[in-house]
């Protein structure tokens, strides 16, 4: 399984284990590392830069031949934080980036500097475009079948969009939950896939297990899109409580996100708040349950260690 991806990122086989809000965490990166392939978590899972410097180096230590790590930054204005975990990332260290929702063009000019590689989300050829001007290593392709914040595009429809008119890389995300749909992304010209919902129901993962089993018990047909979480669609699995609040935006958020003036300051606080929802059902045992994931868990059908996860995507 040798691709451009494993050459980029010195990995086995060419596969990121996909950065996940609170499910990520160093225990899985690590246990992905010694598999062969590449792991990454979203700097926002840790509350303080000095936790997140404190992961970093545990990363370091734990890294392996045949193993990468990475850490994925929201690069818009919606999160504070951005600067300075772009700053502690570049000064203490890692293999690559992933950037999230916003121009990468300051993340790729300081990573550069430093050694790290730039991957970075997009859902439509004209970003796409946009960011392999300003330099990024490859192009994370968000199509219609990933979980969270997905695109529009079907995989295959994205894939040979992206790989018939941009040079760099193209590294599909979405719709992987056993080897076959692997091979199926690489027949269409990926060079190499992230891998995120199937590893929720992970041993190592930092969520409850009701979270972790309801990734067991529900799959595919029950993944739907909400604008409850962060304003933004995302996917979720219908729970009873998804289906109770719904899933549409409140008219009072549609109403000021046409104020020009305003809108910048309700995304600010819509993500705040979806952050925070997202994190009480994902840690806490409550019937108020919003639990992210992709159509990609119709495979699951029981808790595993990350490395029997990693053994069945590529071998079965």
């Amino acid at each position: 399984m040798n691709t451009k991806l494993t050459q980029l990122l010195e990995i086995k086989y060419p596969i990121i284990q996909a950065p996940m809000f609170l499910v990520s965490n160093v225990a899985m990166v690590t246990e992905a590392m010694k598999a062969g392939i590449a792991g990454c978590i979203p700097a926002l899972n840790y509350r303080t830069l000095d936790e997140l410097r404190m992961a970093i180096k545990q990363l370091k230590q734990n890294k392996v031949e045949g193993g990468s790590f990475g850490f994925n930054l929201i690069v818009n204005k919606s999160n504070v934080k951005y600067r300075g975990q772009l700053e502690v990332i570049c000064k203490e260290g890692c293999d690559f980036i992933i950037t999230s929702l916003g121009s990468p063009e300051e993340t790729i000019r300081q990573a550069h500097k430093v050694g790290i590689k730039v991957f970075c989300d997009v859902t439509d050829l004209k970003f796409a475009k946009k960011v392999e001007g300003l330099g990024a290593d490859a192009i994370i392709a968000v199509n219609n079948e990933a979980g969270g914040h997905r695109g529009n595009l079907s995989p295959e429809e994205l894939i040979k969009q992206l790989t018939e008119n941009c040079m760099i890389p193209v590294i599909s995300a979405g719709g992987v939950g056993c080897k076959a749909d692997i091979d199926m992304m690489l027949s269409y010209g990926a060079k190499g896939v992230s891998v995120g919902s199937p590893f929720i129901a992970s041993l190592e993962a930092g969520v409850t297990d009701d979270y972790k089993q309801a990734c067991v018990d529900y799959g595919a047909e029950d993944i739907i899109m909400t604008e409850r979480i962060s304003g933004t669609p995302c996917t979720v699995i219908n729970t009873p409580y998804v289906q109770k609040i719904g899933t549409k935006a409140t008219w009072i958020e549609n109403l000021l996100n046409k104020n020009r003036k305003l809108k910048k300051w309700v995304k600010m606080i819509r993500f705040s708040i979806g952050m925070k929802i997202t994190e009480k059902a994902a840690k806490k045992a409550t019937y108020k349950t919003v639990w992210v994931a992709g159509p990609s868990i119709e495979h699951t059908d029981s808790i595993l260690p990350t490395k029997e996860i990693i053994e069945r995507l590529i071998r079965d």
